[in-house]
């Protein structure tokens, strides 16, 4: 995700050079079966590795005004949680190396895509929730049949054996009052705190955690998140007036707006963004 109201953050992997290839092509005209001994008429001088002269055509040239429009929207790694304010992928990089907490003040549904989409990078969803049936069909449905998400009582999440092969996103949906879990942040295990609106126990939340996610809230709670968040006053006033599936996402130093929208699979599955659930 960019800066300004900017990504928390929120890699293209270098590619080998070819040795192998150049190699090759030296072994090739280096003998005396090589293509250009072979191939180059009496007379013609040998083009050692490189074998005959082949058809001319124009190189591939771009004009240095228009090398931004090759510039391809990739940030960094993670998994996609929408799309800023100009239409840039935003992303979330949630598997991580160290400990990191996210609290989301926000609906299900953006829980539950969330949820989706962790699942989709590899990792592995243990939810943590007092009300399994609205999360029995998505896990039924994520994975392909593969048990990528599971389901559990509140204070009932087994030790999840996070690692890098394996990393784990834990997601605790246990109402306005969530009892302290017995499964936290570690490396390579996320944990995700969905609170439906600001409660008693969200000011410590917000302050432990590496990222914040507000949804449309009411002004009083907007002004009191904005306090403990310091956001600027436009900012905070704003998150009572945002539109379903819209999310300020922000760290002490960055902040950013993002709309999620679900792809065809997921509003099929779970229907259209909505904050009250």
């Amino acid at each position: 995700m960019s800066h300004s109201a900017s990504s928390p953050s929120f890699g293209t992997p270098s590619r080998p050079g070819a040795p192998g290839a150049s190699g090759r092509a030296a072994s090739w005209g280096s003998g005396p079966r090589g293509a250009g001994s072979r191939g180059a008429g009496r007379g013609a001088k040998p083009r050692f590795g490189f074998g005959l002269v082949g058809p001319r055509r124009d190189r591939h040239s771009v004009p240095v005004d228009q090398l931004e429009a090759l510039a391809l929207p990739v940030g960094d790694d993670g998994m996609v949680i929408g799309v800023d304010a100009e239409s840039r992928p935003a992303v979330l990089g949630i598997n991580r190396p160290v400990p990191y907490d996210v609290t989301l003040i926000g609906g299900l549904w953006t829980a539950q895509v969330l949820a989706l989409r962790a699942a989709a990078t590899g990792a592995r969803v243990a939810v943590e929730t007092g009300r399994a049936q609205a999360w029995t069909a998505l896990a039924q449905a994520a994975g392909g049949g593969q048990p990528c998400i599971s389901l559990h009582d509140v204070g009932r999440v087994p030790p999840q054996g996070a690692s890098a092969g394996s990393p784990v996103v834990v997601i605790r949906d246990c109402g306005m009052r969530p009892p302290r879990g017995r499964v936290v942040s570690a490396p390579w295990q996320s944990v995700v705190t969905l609170l439906p609106y600001l409660s008693p126990v969200a000011p410590r939340l917000l302050e432990k955690s590496s990222l914040v996610g507000v949804q449309r809230v009411s002004p009083d709670e907007a002004a009191q998140i904005g306090r403990i968040m310091s956001l600027p006053r436009h900012e905070y006033e704003a998150l009572s007036t945002l539109a379903d599936g819209v999310t300020l996402w922000c760290t002490p130093s960055d902040r950013q707006f993002v709309m999620t929208q679900g792809t065809d699979a997921e509003t099929g599955l779970l229907g259209g963004a909505r904050r009250m659930d």
